[in-house]
């Protein structure tokens, strides 16, 4: 599946909000967007703040045009509020569970764990990072010291975090485990997800 690879600091910096790409960044060491001439900020159409919005979710999540739209049909056709329903896929995802149970420092490594086959979900392995988790399944990771050593300092790294309670993740033993699906209220992203709705329903 395709991604981005360019600097991910510039992203955050388009959209004027920290969207989480990185463990450390600012956005107060340059307020304006990236470019040549580094531009101000204007007043924006609605259109513009409903691209916005789209821009910002695909980011946060790390995913491309083609998958996002997906996201957005799966939702319209599903039962309940198409905006949460569209955030509930996208917090499913398998590489964003791995990183909101704390043993990834973000979404864009965590996608990598699962990648490079890290990850079981109830003991067999998977490595499609768009897989849809559900309630009741089990994540674990493959029990190779590299591994283990390698989540245990992502844990380190990550003191304090809070698992979502849709979540349950226990540290000691790498394991984690879906609760139920998230509602909206769980889910802390900087997204209006009906400005997305509004801008495919046109």
């Amino acid at each position: 599946m395709a991604r981005y690879t360019g600097p991910r600091c510039r992203l955050s910096r388009r959209e004027g909000v920290n969207l989480g790409l990185k463990k450390r960044w600012s956005l107060e060491k340059r307020e304006t967007p990236p470019g040549q001439h580094g531009f101000r900020r204007g007043k924006m159409s609605n259109y513009g703040l409903q691209l916005r919005e789209k821009q910002k979710a695909k980011r946060i999540y790390g995913i491309l045009e083609k998958q996002f739209k997906n996201y957005y049909l799966k939702s319209t056709a599903a039962k309940g509020v198409t905006g949460t329903v569209l955030l509930q896929y996208l917090e499913t995802r398998l590489d964003n569970v791995v990183y909101r149970l704390g043993f990834a420092i973000t979404r864009a490594q965590a996608r990598q764990i699962v990648g490079h086959g890290f990850v079981l979900v109830n003991g067999k392995k998977v490595n499609i990072a768009s897989a849809p988790v559900k309630i009741g399944d089990e994540i674990s990771f493959t029990p190779k010291e590299a591994t283990v050593k390698y989540l245990r300092k992502n844990i380190e790294m990550n003191d304090g975090w809070a698992v979502p309670s849709w979540l349950m993740a226990d540290n000691d033993t790498l394991k984690g485990k879906v609760v139920r699906i998230p509602v909206r209220e769980d889910i802390v992203v900087p997204v209006n997800e009906q400005l997305i709705i509004e801008l495919y329903s046109k």
